[in-house]
């Protein structure tokens, strides 16, 4: 074999060569099988080894892998974004494509800028974007700025640009000590705390995962939360941005997200599912409204990535769409998700090490404490979510772990969302599998 000379994320890591993939199935170059338990970071969400996806790929690239798109548009890119406006609520018509969701959310922050300073003059003062502690919107400097996962700003604080965040709707770990549905609703209410006191002419939009995803693990908020910040959003003239980068696309039984509540936010950023790992592609949906202002004025967004819709990318995209839809995918998502979270709460709540178990749709989420009773977390320094996925994987089963969320440092869950195809054998074989996994792992922890 070549020298491995793969920058990975983690040196100390070791990652098995993947050979192959088939529908949740992932294959290493030793044979061995995995069950794509995580479908990646929730990617992968229409499975793996698609034949129809592959035919559409091959079919562009004969006819042209790549234009710029400021000179020219491609015919997936114009499908691509009807399909999308088909599938989004309200008006959000319009997409704007990039290839990743950290540039997404780049975008649509640029472009709450832009729209206030088109609408309201070059003066506008309108520049601050609130997000929420225990959020993950990207690791480029700006997406990290608004978000909220400690341990990936923490090196690069100084490097940051600083703006409010408010707490997210934790109620296992309520930060105002609260227990919902007595609470009031005060983690929603926050975010009007923090307009009055910065000022809500400098104020341009609020951003926050509909689901919380890496930094929580399948938060799903209490029913009221959403139409509450929508309020507050429109009192105060801010725009609301959702990122669904993990959440859209049929992962949680709905289109989006937010359809859960009958919200319409004024952009929905999106990602990963979006072409289920089969291409790099990612967008913004943004409000008719919030376009109209841009053709009134300048007629241009400031902004632009090179492979912003890659014909290919895009073709991919349809597809993935097209799959999605004929099979229905995302009732399935629904039916087969609350079948896979009923079933690990049957079989997993009872475990030592599991705090809670979370989630909607095929997107969850499972808390390990040391303590089931205080609900006091590891340390950080023990490096439990990790520990545990190694243990899991080692019986065949991948999950997405994640730290910190407890405090900041400590605490730890991983991630169950397998591809949205996933039928009910499959998840009592995942159930099963984690079981295993979770009780040999209460010996090594406690």
């Amino acid at each position: 074999m070549i020298s491995d000379y793969v920058f990975y994320r983690n040196f100390k890591q070791h990652h098995p060569i993947v050979e192959r993939g088939e529908g949740i199935y992932i294959y290493d170059k030793e044979g061995k099988r995995y069950i794509d338990a995580c479908s990646g970071a929730l990617v992968s969400n229409i499975g793996h080894g698609v034949e129809e996806i592959v035919e559409a790929m091959y079919a562009q690239a004969k006819k042209i892998a790549f234009a710029h798109l400021s000179m020219l548009v491609s015919e997936p890119a114009i499908e691509l974004a009807h399909m999308i406006k088909e599938l989004a609520p309200g008006d959000l018509n319009y997409t704007w494509f990039v290839s990743g969701g950290s540039e997404a959310v780049e975008s649509a922050v640029k472009l709450a800028r832009q729209y206030f300073i088109e609408r309201d003059g070059e003066n506008s003062s309108k520049y601050v974007i609130i997000g929420r502690w225990n959020s993950f919107h990207g690791n480029t400097l700006g997406a990290l700025a608004i978000g909220g996962h400690i341990s990936r700003r923490k090196p690069y604080v100084p490097m940051l640009k600083e703006f409010p965040h408010i707490s997210t709707h934790y109620c296992y770990r309520c930060y105002f000590k609260l227990e919902y549905p007595n609470c009031g609703l005060r983690c929603a209410y926050e975010l009007e705390d923090v307009i009055k006191r910065e000022g809500s002419k400098y104020i341009a939009a609020f951003i926050a995962e509909p689901v919380v995803g890496a930094t929580v693990g399948a938060l799903v908020p209490p029913p009221e939360y959403w139409p509450i910040v929508r309020e507050i959003c429109d009192k105060y003239d801010i725009l609301l941005i959702a990122d669904e980068v993990m959440c859209g696309f049929g992962r949680t039984g709905k289109n989006f997200a937010v359809d859960h509540w009958g919200v319409v936010p004024d952009m929905i950023v999106l990602g990963k599912g979006m072409a289920a790992g089969y291409s790099p592609l990612a967008g913004v949906i943004a409000s008719e409204r919030i376009v109209d202002v841009l053709k009134k004025g300048s007629g241009q967004f400031i902004h632009g990535h090179t492979y912003g819709g890659n014909p290919l990318s895009c073709a991919i995209g349809v597809a993935v769409i097209k799959y999605m839809l004929k099979h229905n995918l995302i009732q399935n998502a629904h039916e087969v998700g609350e079948y896979l979270g009923r079933a690990m709460r049957v079989e997993l709540e009872d475990i030592p090490i599991v705090g809670e178990i979370r989630g909607i749709g095929m997107m969850w989420g499972i808390e390990i404490v040391k303590d089931r009773r205080t609900r006091e977390p590891f340390l950080r320094k023990q490096n439990v979510a990790s520990k545990v996925a190694k243990v899991l994987m080692e019986r065949g089963v991948l999950v997405y772990p994640g730290s910190g969320a407890a405090d900041g440092v400590n605490g730890d869950h991983f991630m169950v969302a397998p591809p949205l195809t996933l039928k009910k054998e499959e998840a009592d074989e995942i159930v099963s599998l984690l079981k295993k996994g979770l009780e040999e792992s209460v010996k090594i922890l406690l």
